[in-house]
Order: C-alpha cells, then structure tokens, then sequence
C-alpha cells in the first residue's frame, strides 16, 4: 500500500501572516507531496512497501540515502504540520513541569529554540525532545529524521528555507519568533509526551 500526502490539519490560511496559504501550497502540495511520491516509487514492488514509515527510514539509514531522504523528509513534514497551531497555546501540567526542570521556564524553552533554530547552519529542523524523562532541545540536518533515532520527538520546527522564504524572505528568526509565540502546538507536544513513543505516520 502506498503512502498518501496527509491532509493539514488546519486550513491552509489559519496561520497567516506566519505562515501564508501560498507557502503551505508550495512546501505541503509540493515539496511534502514530491517526498511522498519518491518514496512510494522507491518502494513501488519491493519487499518494504507497505511497512510503517519509520522502519523504512530506519532501514534506509547508511544503507540508501535517496530512500532515507526521501522517507525521512516525509515524516518529517507530518510531523510538523502537527507541531503547528493556528492558535496560541501553553503546555499543560505534566508537560510544563518537565519544561521548567529542563530550561527553568516556559519563555527560556521558547528563547532557546529560537536561538537554536536560528543559529542551524544551512537547512534542517529543531526538535523538542524527550529522552529518559528529560526534555532536551536538538536540531539535525538537511534531511535527517527523528522517526528512528533514541528519544521521544515531542515538537519540530522546518528549517529549511521553503518553510518560510516566501513569508519572511532570508529572515529565518522572523519566522520562528512568530511560530514559536503564536503557533506551537502544545497539546500535540503533550500527547507526545504522555504517549512516551515517537508518533507514527497515518497510512
């Protein structure tokens, strides 16, 4: 069975001007789309079609790294359309306590990831992430994923600069200031982390 292009689980212009429906047309009708479709004719009469997607990119990894790219990207990309909100909102109390023992407190998080994301060299993504209880911020790469890595993904923030260049031009800490103020979703961060497993990819 073939992977399919998630749908947005919001409409497309619900977080304009931080993120307008013309940038979701282009990096979720296309570039999330064109992972998709690699990935389905990478697999396309192999004995891995139709495994979940975060064994196909953990199969991938340092084995085939068009396939990694390819599968890696489009978790990722679920991933964060979840990680976005249309609206504000705050983490609730399990979810706040493990923030203040890590970083001191809700706004320090939010200042760290926007340094953090901010200083990421070249393309990637910035994750929250939980590991052996303890929240931690950390980024990767170009394509890499945290589908298959040790640790608990709890929130992401793209990187790349089809994330944001139409919306904010070269001006990634504009994009992640109001991202980061107005529309991380911190319910999915806590489902998340009550879960206490890295979230699956629909399909």
């Amino acid at each position: 069975m073939a992977y399919e292009l998630m749908p947005l689980p919001y409409d497309p212009q619900a977080l304009s001007p931080a993120i307008s429906a013309e940038t979701f047309s282009y990096h979720h009708g296309k570039h999330h789309k064109a992972y998709i479709d690699k990935t389905n004719a990478a697999l396309d009469g192999t004995d891995r079609q139709g495994l979940p997607l975060e064994e196909v990119v953990a199969m991938a990894r340092g084995s085939d790294q068009a396939l990694f790219n390819n599968s890696g990207q489009s978790w990722n990309h679920g991933f964060y359309w979840h990680s976005l909100s249309p609206g504000a909102k705050t983490p609730g109390a399990d979810l706040a306590a493990g923030i203040e023992r890590a970083f001191g407190s809700f706004d320090e998080l939010k200042t760290k990831l926007s340094e953090r994301g901010a200083g990421h060299f070249a393309s990637g993504w910035v994750w929250l992430v939980e590991k052996g209880g303890q929240l931690s911020i950390e980024e990767t790469h170009d394509g890499d994923s945290w589908a298959d890595r040790e640790g608990n993904p709890l929130l992401t923030i793209d990187l790349w600069e089809h994330a944001y260049y139409l919306d904010h031009q070269n001006a990634r800490p504009n994009y992640l200031k109001e991202v980061i103020e107005n529309h991380l979703d911190w319910d999915f961060a806590a489902d998340n982390l009550q879960r206490g497993s890295t979230w699956k990819y629909p399909g």
